[in-house]
């Protein structure tokens, strides 16, 4: 029985929030990979969750497509996790998401690789929101130049460094109020990034259908209201929660996309929680979805409490009352 070790991986965007966990949940099941990154220098933290010699990093960037060919070079499998919150300079969303996610389908194809493509749940042609339009674009590129890729669109992803829970935190440790946008009646349904690692690593092992596209949400539909309340609960802090409608929070987002950390808004990301982003009731039809794949998604609430401690007042230290 050949051994994973024969196989080569280049995951695109392996040194991020996701990609971090992709690479560990392909090291436990002995694969090479070779992680393409725009800064290869600073993807040292990569190397101890692999045994000696089995990750490498490389230079790679997907707006230039012989870079993303020369990382291809010799792989088995392309996986594709390279997105963007917001657009600053060269890096749109329709140079990194749209084309270039073609660049990688298109290497993987004269490579004879097969390809595991994540976009996002939302993604869609039709979209006010060019994050969107940029989502669905990709997955369409994907597919023209890979026919057989697995796509997986994501909601929201939560875990240890997101920019999402620990965003939030960290506003409410600094900030009086929360803000509501839309009155915070969006649905989402928050996915651990652990189980979407598990769902990248059984594509890889070859454990999807060819060509389709998996939603991936966790046990729980929450509202932002809601998210924000559990949040807020867990970090042990009481702020008020203000209704902001979108047109004056897509006004604020005018200034606020220039602002630092947490404070940081873009009029693209309140378009977008204009839609509930939720696993559609087809792909639960269809079993593309995490349970489909035999993996039982983590909840909110039980996973975030083992990160978020670091925004309560005392940290770790800080008394709970039984």
């Amino acid at each position: 029985m050949a051994s994973n070790l024969e196989t080569l991986v280049t995951v695109f965007g392996g040194s991020g929030f996701l990609g971090r966990a992709v690479v560990r949940a392909l090291c436990k099941r002995d694969y090479r990979i070779r992680v393409a990154v725009r800064r290869p220098e600073l993807a040292g933290h990569l190397q101890p969750l692999g045994k000696v010699g089995q990750i490498h990093a490389v230079q790679a960037n997907l707006r230039y497509p012989a870079s993303v060919e020369a990382a291809m070079r010799g792989a088995h499998v392309a996986v594709n996790l390279v997105g963007i919150l917001a657009q600053s300079s060269a890096q749109t969303f329709d140079a990194v998401q749209a084309e270039g996610a073609g660049h990688v389908a298109k290497a993987a194809a004269a490579a004879g690789a097969r390809m595991v493509h994540v976009s996002a749940i939302g993604a869609d042609a039709n979209s006010a929101s060019l994050y969107a339009r940029s989502k669905a674009a990709g997955e369409q590129a994907v597919l023209a130049a890979v026919p057989g890729a697995t796509i997986f669109r994501p909601s929201v992803v939560f875990g240890p460094e997101d920019d999402f829970t620990n965003r939030f935190a960290a506003l409410a440790r600094i900030s009086p109020a929360l803000p509501l946008i839309g009155g915070g009646l969006t649905r989402l349904q928050p996915v651990y990034v652990g189980d979407v690692a598990t769902a990248v690593a059984g594509a890889v092992d070859g454990n999807t259908r060819a060509g389709a596209t998996y939603e991936l949400g966790g046990p729980e539909v929450l509202t932002m209201r809601e998210i924000m309340e559990t949040i807020l609960e867990i970090t042990e802090r009481e702020r008020m929660l203000v209704s902001l409608p979108f047109g004056l929070a897509k006004l604020q987002a005018l200034f606020l996309q220039f602002a630092p950390g947490p404070f940081r808004l873009t009029a693209d990301q309140v378009e977008l929680l204009r839609s509930d982003n939720v696993v559609s009731d087809a792909a639960k039809a269809a079993g593309l979805t995490l349970e489909g794949l035999g993996i039982a998604p983590d909840s909110l609430e039980a996973i975030a409490p083992q990160y978020l401690w670091r925004f309560r007042k005392a940290g770790q230290f800080t008394h709970r009352n039984a």
